[in-house]
């Protein structure tokens, strides 16, 4: 009961009033609420920054699944060698997926800052090259920013895939050994199906974190230069909090959760696919 009454309180209840306020013009300064219908959701179609904040977010989310993961597999599977300084390796790769994310991006940008002070730039000009504006240039500031987050979570996918890697039998490599298979052939008709449980979980949670990006983005950039580097979650503070438009900002959280419903649904049929290639 106490669960219950809390997922109530707590989940159902918020859920459904917002779905309901995303009908209507609710300020919160105004005492009469009217009812818009399909408004709100006509003038996110219209609004250029909701847009903007939407590729912002599917661009990043992407490009941290992506190189997250294509990172963290192969690095996994060498640290599952023994190796002598695997545990020490381990925890190098590991730690920084234990610092706050606001910590590193005031971290990230300190080594980026295109001051004098910015380490990465100082080492550029050690190499007799130009400055780069990591966090000002609208063409580089939101990939400067994944760098970092891929650099920060990728230890952490690495040790769900390492925790997956422990439980395979060896019995599976020593029979495919005998039969004749190389290391290859090991990895890809053994290794990697075992591992689809470990892919699916980082996969997914690496698309869900990504689209929902906040807080080491306004740390960086605050959505800048322009509105380069804005993201779904922060068009939808400006809009629905710091402008006190909560009917327009329910709406937008709405079709928020809609389109990270379908981009998982359709992850995991995708995922679901090749599964059944791989067996």
């Amino acid at each position: 009961m106490p669960a219950l009454t809390a997922y109530l309180i707590f989940y159902l209840y918020p859920m459904l009033s917002t779905f309901l306020y995303s009908f209507t013009d609710w300020t919160g300064y105004r005492k009469t609420i009217q009812f818009v219908g399909l408004q709100n959701y006509i003038d996110l179609l219209k609004d250029d920054e909701v847009s903007i904040g939407i590729k912002n977010s599917v661009i990043y989310a992407l490009a941290m699944t992506i190189l997250q993961n294509l990172l963290a597999l192969p690095l996994a599977v060498l640290l599952n060698r023994r190796l002598k300084t695997r545990n020490l390796l381990r925890t190098v790769f590991f730690a920084p997926a234990v610092l706050s994310p606001m910590v590193v991006g005031y971290l990230w940008g300190y080594l980026m800052s295109a001051t004098d002070h910015g380490f990465l730039n100082q080492m550029l000009a050690e190499f007799g090259m130009n400055k780069v504006n990591w966090l000002g240039d609208p063409k580089l500031a939101l990939y400067s920013i994944i760098f970092t987050q891929v650099w920060q979570w990728t230890g952490y996918a690495m040790v769900i895939y390492l925790a997956n890697l422990q439980g395979i039998s060896r019995e599976l490599y020593e029979s495919s050994g005998i039969d004749g298979a190389n290391g290859w052939q090991k990895f890809w008709h053994i290794t990697l199906p075992m591992l689809i449980p470990s892919i699916t979980f980082n996969t997914i949670m690496s698309m869900i974190g990504g689209l929902k990006v906040f807080d080491v983005i306004f740390v960086m950039t605050n959505g800048g230069p322009g509105h380069s580097t804005e993201t779904i979650v922060m068009t939808l503070i400006s809009k629905g909090i710091t402008q006190a438009q909560y009917g327009y900002g329910s709406a937008f959280a709405v079709v928020f959760s809609l389109l990270i419903m379908v981009i998982v649904f359709f992850q995991l049929r995708v995922l679901k696919r090749w599964e059944d290639k791989l067996f």
